[in-house]
């Protein structure tokens, strides 16, 4: 493979195979190859700004065993050339999941909006650079004072005002959300429909492009299964993918260019594999090189034959599945970050730059 490679902490520039990708940006220095940011306290949910007058802009979430955590957006400084804290807020527990609003067009007159899964479903305006303020809860369960915390969601890029959530409760809800165009205006949401997608816990639930990439979502769970649903059939799924030894499916991510392909890994497995729901049932490739549990995924927004995997071997590698169905042996580039990865996210405004989390640290690296 290629390395691209870093010594220690204060990583060194990249060298060899770069992805075609703008760099993104703006402002007049030349860009650096990795950015580093360190927060007050250990790092696990992260992701990127997807709107593109926004520049390089992240939201951070805590990972502190306690009721009280924080989020903060952070973004990159052009004068200063690095990456800075815009703006601190607390969160209840910490977050499973960020996502930014998935407005790509980032129209002046549309909402600045972040959601977060952690014991609820919240949604969060960003009024300023400086302030972030809840815009609303969504809780499902208006009988009990109990909540299943939600394990992850994800936010429909054909149909912002639908968001779906995986919960520890065997069950995955879709959200239907009233945003409007007004900025003034609050948003509020409801259940569309909740539905039993697992015999066990979920623990991941991700939106497919197919059949014009509004209806279709798929999910895993601690059963071991990769799930298809329709929202315009929800008396039945398709099991596409069974792990052999029941463990749990973790992740899972789509290919955001090819709708027939996802990714999944187990738990405490070093593997990654890749599905075509063509073919359900036997993975159309295994991507093996990792030498601890992978924990993250994440596939190129620009192109069907990237993916990114992270894992506990501080590694971050990225892989050409062009050869699919043939064994795919190797990654095309490596990174050794200074601790165990924990989170990786693909930037799709910025579709040259990656997103790594470890410890306290954020690191953005240029492919």
């Amino acid at each position: 493979a290629r390395a691209i490679s870093a010594a220690g902490a204060e990583a060194a520039a990249m060298q060899g195979h770069h992805l075609s990708g703008q760099a993104g940006g703006g402002g007049g220095h030349k860009k650096k190859e990795i950015y580093k940011y360190e927060a007050p306290w250990p790092v696990y949910s992260m992701n990127w700004s997807v709107r593109p007058d926004k520049g390089f802009r992240l939201a951070l979430g805590s990972f502190v065993e306690e009721y009280n955590n924080k989020l903060q957006i952070v973004a990159l400084d052009d004068e200063r050339g690095e990456l800075t804290c815009r703006s601190t807020f607390d969160h209840p527990y910490p977050t499973t999941r960020i996502m930014w609003m998935p407005d790509s067009k980032g129209s002046a007159g549309s909402a600045d909006l972040l959601a977060t899964s952690g014991d609820y479903l919240r949604v969060w305006r960003v009024v300023s650079d400086t302030e972030t303020k809840l815009e609303c809860l969504l809780n499902n369960n208006k009988n009990s004072d109990f909540c299943a915390p939600l394990t992850s969601f994800d936010w429909n890029e054909v149909d912002p005002n639908i968001l779906g959530t995986s919960s520890i409760d065997t069950t995955c809800t879709i959200w239907g959300l009233e945003t409007g165009q007004v900025v003034g205006r609050v948003v509020s949401g409801h259940v569309k429909t909740q539905l039993i997608a697992h015999d066990k816990e979920v623990y991941d639930i991700a939106f497919s492009r197919q059949g014009g990439g509004r209806d279709m979502f798929a999910s895993v769970g601690a059963d071991g299964s990769v799930r298809m649903f329709d929202l315009r059939h929800l008396e039945h799924s398709t099991i596409i993918y069974e792990d052999p030894g029941h463990s749990p499916l973790l992740r899972l991510a789509w290919n955001r260019q090819d709708p027939n392909y996802l990714a999944t890994f187990a738990m405490d497995a070093s593997e990654v594999i890749v599905l075509d729901t063509r073919v359900p049932c036997t993975p159309v490739a295994r991507l093996t090189n990792h030498r601890a549990c992978v924990n993250g995924l994440a596939w190129a927004p620009h192109s069907a034959c990237h993916i990114c995997t992270a894992a506990d071997d501080f590694q971050a590698l990225i892989w050409d599945l062009q050869q699919m169905p043939r064994a795919v042996e190797d990654p095309i580039l490596a990174y050794t970050a200074a601790g165990e990865i924990n989170q990786i996210q693909w930037s799709s405004a910025h579709n040259g730059w990656i997103g790594i989390c470890y410890g306290n640290c954020l690191e953005i690296l240029r492919v």
